[in-house]
């Protein structure tokens, strides 16, 4: 099962970095790529300890739902896991954790998950799956970072 690693270093208070790493509008915002839009559950705002959400979004060229549960969230330990409830993943796990260290915040995903289709998926996750993820949780993380450091937080939070 593939685990990837996400360590970004986000110059601005930690409050503020939490907080739009659970914004369903900063997430809109910054997956035009896959022209990403909740279908069901919360369609702005902040996300919350048992939300459910069914994003739609096309990736790698195929039209996708996927359903998360927010199952653990602790906005003073600045942490939340969402899990796949239903989907294209087998399973899906994604852990988001922050600290402050002494210039601003260190931002960590935590991103587990598992391709259906037995030997067929793990080859799949081998050849581009967990190369392509990598890419579009270090592209989202870039994308808050740069938010986060600048005046256009305010439009998220």
């Amino acid at each position: 099962m593939p685990e990837i690693y996400v360590r970004t270093e986000i110059d601005a208070p930690i409050r503020r970095v939490f907080d739009l790493a659970r914004s369903v509008d900063l997430h809109i915002a910054t997956n035009d790529r896959s022209h990403e839009r909740v279908v069901e559950g919360r369609r702005s705002g902040l996300i919350e300890l048992g939300d459910q959400l069914t994003w739609e979004a096309r990736h790698l060229g195929i039209r996708q739902r996927l359903t998360v549960k927010v199952t653990a969230l602790d906005k003073h330990s600045f942490f939340f896991d969402d899990v796949m409830i239903q989907g294209a993943f087998a399973m899906m796990q994604h852990r988001h954790v922050l600290r402050k260290v002494a210039k601003g915040v260190v931002m960590e995903d935590f991103f587990y998950f598992k391709a259906p289709y037995g030997v067929i998926g793990r080859l799949v996750e081998i050849c581009f799956l967990e190369k392509y993820m990598r890419h579009f949780l270090e592209r989202k993380a870039n994308e808050l970072k740069r938010v986060a450091e600048t005046d256009d937080w305010k439009a998220y939070i």
